[in-house]
């Protein structure tokens, strides 16, 4: 389900661009999301009524790219198993000498695509899941849809999987509208604060983002080859390696 949102820039869901232009556009994207009416939201989840059926495609990368971490969630996760997370796809920024900077860490997957705490389509850490996996499939983001064309996204996978039209309490529809704004404002803002610490890190460091580097070195990595990625966490970055 998507609401058409003309004006809105298409470099809202683009990556690669400088440090002051990310920020202009994730500051505005949350701005757009404090301004959503909590009226059309709550519709949108009444409408839907989904209810999960425990099919668990939701937790595998054919329907789910990957499972992004706030720092909230990550905490959890390391208490649980810090072996388990990687730097989230989808890098930012990318200095002169290769290295990329993320703004988070993301879940890893196993062999099969499946997430790496699936077993037997059941979650081996459910009571500690992360806030993005309670939500689901409801979110409230802008996304390019095939066209092009940005538009608010409220629902992820509909009638792909799970069981819709089921009656939802007001009380409920209310409860999961409230979650789902708490997390886009909560991803937004992680956003925000590392692209502020990007900006210090470059300036100190005596770094820029270059494109075209970004491409080159993104093309290595996805023929197998390895990079260094920054990771922001604690208000500072974690040195890792990119996934092949």
């Amino acid at each position: 389900m998507q609401v058409c949102v003309p004006h809105i820039p298409q470099e809202l869901v683009t990556i690669g661009k400088s440090i002051d232009v990310q920020m202009e556009l994730a500051a505005e994207e949350l701005r757009l999301l404090q301004a959503y009416p909590d009226e059309e939201l709550i519709s949108i989840i009444r409408e839907v009524g989904f209810r999960c059926d425990l099919c668990a495609r939701c937790c595998t990368r054919e329907f789910n790219d990957h499972v992004f971490l706030l720092e909230q969630d990550l905490k959890v996760i390391r208490e649980t198993d810090p072996g388990v997370i990687e730097p989230a796809p989808y890098y930012e920024l990318c200095d002169q000498h290769g290295n990329f900077y993320v703004s988070g860490y993301a879940l890893k997957i196993q062999d099969d695509g499946s997430c790496i705490f699936l077993n037997e389509k059941r979650c081996r850490i459910y009571e500690q899941r992360p806030l993005i996996c309670r939500l689901y499939p409801y979110m409230l983001h802008l996304e390019a849809d095939e066209d092009g064309n940005v538009g608010w996204r409220q629902i992820s996978g509909l009638d792909l999987h799970g069981c819709y039209h089921n009656e939802i309490s007001d009380e409920e529809c209310e409860a999961i509208a409230r979650e789902v704004r708490s997390y886009e404002e909560a991803f937004l803002h992680q956003k925000l604060e590392f692209f502020k610490a990007a900006r210090k890190y470059f300036q100190k460091h005596g770094l820029k983002h270059v494109q075209s580097v970004y491409d080159r070195e993104m093309r290595k990595i996805n023929k197998g080859g390895q990079a260094k990625v920054f990771v922001f966490c604690n208000g500072g970055f974690e040195e890792r390696m990119a996934r092949e």
